[in-house]
């Protein structure tokens, strides 16, 4: 049984920086993707990034710069580095893990070319989420 568990939401000032993780546990194929979407209060969800198996990564326009994907394959652990945090990045955070194909398609979607419900059924597992709040 594939499961996949989101921790290090919490609430932070604007301009901080917030770590967060993705324990993927009962997932072994060898070519993946994995990626982190976020979906704020009233908004529909979006893709924020993603890393295939061989760390080849893609971000949206909006994170580029200040986020940072990255993966411990040793310990099956999927992270976000969130620096420079803004207000608008308040949300809801999910992981979720695919098929490799799913990250050329994702590209396609930060691209502008796809909606997200072209691509999220690409990602057959999602976590449950982990909150952030960029306040003062």
């Amino acid at each position: 049984q594939v499961q996949l568990e989101e921790s290090g939401g919490t609430s932070v000032q604007p301009g901080g920086s917030l770590r967060l993780s993705c324990q993927v546990s009962g997932y072994t194929a060898n070519f993946y993707c994995m990626g982190w979407f976020r979906q704020a209060p009233g908004k529909e969800r979006e893709g924020v990034a993603t890393i295939d198996h061989d760390g080849d990564t893609r971000y949206a326009d909006s994170v580029k710069g200040r986020f940072t994907v990255s993966e411990d394959k040793g310990k099956k652990t999927l992270y976000l580095q969130m620096n420079s945090l803004k207000p608008e990045d308040t949300a809801m955070y999910t992981c979720a893990v695919g098929t490799s194909g799913a990250c050329i398609t994702m590209g396609r979607y930060f691209a502008g070319r796809l909606v997200l419900g072209d691509v999220a059924p690409k990602f057959g597992y999602w976590g449950q989420g982990t909150e952030v709040t960029v306040s003062s």
